[in-house]
């Protein structure tokens, strides 16, 4: 099942989603219209707007107020890739060329700020000072993930659990605050709240986990960009730490042979296969699971709906998706 198919059902109301996202990053000035609006007609999956309007499904649903929610966790997390793209050097993202292979560094920094300053102007319209919070901490949060994974490139001496820290950093927390502020907007019960908000935690985990298999496995057709981008910009990922760990023969050839000036020129193919060959990627896809599981676990306690059945399609297309 495609994620096309789960969104089926509310369409409408992600298209209206859409449609303000772009009409929020237009400006008057060209080039920034361009560059923002680039990334958006690139698509996405749009995990955090579903998941604002999914749980907004189980308390009072207002689309009117479950709308500021979603747009400006979608900007947050579009000012994020534009930034990301900046720091990887990357000339690729979603099949594209990016902000800044296009333009320059700095026209693309200044659009990813100029996304995130619509993300926070969004969030006026919510009196709560509660989301303001929520949605404060979770970019803060994210801002330090970005600043340790920039630290630790080409760092071969990092530890599993500076991975798990720093996957939830830049990727669970935004899409566990998608569940919870879509649960405070629309109402709900603070215990079911706080469900969500872990259900969706644990599905970002496992999200991340993924996408990180997926840099070794998938094709540039699947991913929009080359297989085996992570390990060439010096980020190291759940399956390659595992065989860094279980291989010292293949962390001392990484050490010495890929560094910051061999990156673009060093064939990666070997090192990838043997990642491949290190049951990295079967102790990888373990781990997503287990939080899969977890996140399974917790929805079992949700009140059953229509969109309870909606959030294990996700789930699901999460733990078996191909790009």
């Amino acid at each position: 099942m495609k994620l096309a198919d789960i969104y089926k059902e509310f369409q409408s109301d992600i298209e209206y989603i859409e449609s303000i996202l772009e009409r929020t990053l237009s400006a008057e000035h060209p080039v920034l219209t361009e560059a923002s609006t680039d990334l958006l007609k690139a698509g996405g999956k749009r995990i955090r707007p579903v998941l604002v309007l999914l749980a907004g499904k189980f308390g009072t649903y207002d689309l009117e107020q479950l709308k500021h929610i979603a747009v400006s966790l979608e900007l947050i997390h579009m000012g994020s890739l534009v930034h990301d793209d900046v720091i990887d050097n990357a000339s690729l993202r979603r099949g594209n060329e990016t902000v800044m292979a296009r333009w320059d560094n700095r026209v693309a920094m200044y659009t990813g700020d100029y996304i995130f300053g619509h993300a926070i102007e969004t969030t006026k319209a919510f009196q709560e000072k509660q989301v303001h919070v929520i949605i404060s901490d979770a970019m803060h949060q994210m801002c330090l993930g970005e600043v340790e994974q920039i630290r630790d490139q080409y760092n071969w001496d990092q530890t599993i659990r500076t991975y798990f820290r720093r996957i939830k950093r830049k990727t669970a927390l935004l899409i566990a605050v998608s569940s919870q502020l879509g649960a405070i907007a629309a109402n709900v019960e603070k215990e079911l709240q706080q469900q969500m908000y872990y259900f969706a935690y644990f599905l970002g985990m496992s999200y991340q986990i993924m996408d990180d298999i997926l840099d070794f496995v998938g094709t540039k057709e699947q991913l929009g960009k080359p297989a085996g981008g992570d390990l060439r910009q010096g980020n190291v990922t759940l399956p390659a730490l595992y065989a860094m760990e279980t291989n010292e023969t293949f962390k001392e050839a990484l050490r010495s042979a890929l560094t910051k000036e061999t990156a673009k020129t060093i064939d990666m193919e070997p090192f990838l296969q043997d990642v491949r060959e290190s049951g990295g990627i079967e102790y990888a896809q373990d781990l997503s699971d287990r939080y899969l599981n977890k996140a399974y676990a917790l929805l079992n306690e949700f009140p059953d709906c229509d969109a309870k059945n909606q959030l294990k399609q996700v789930a699901a297309y999460i733990g078996r998706r191909k790009y």
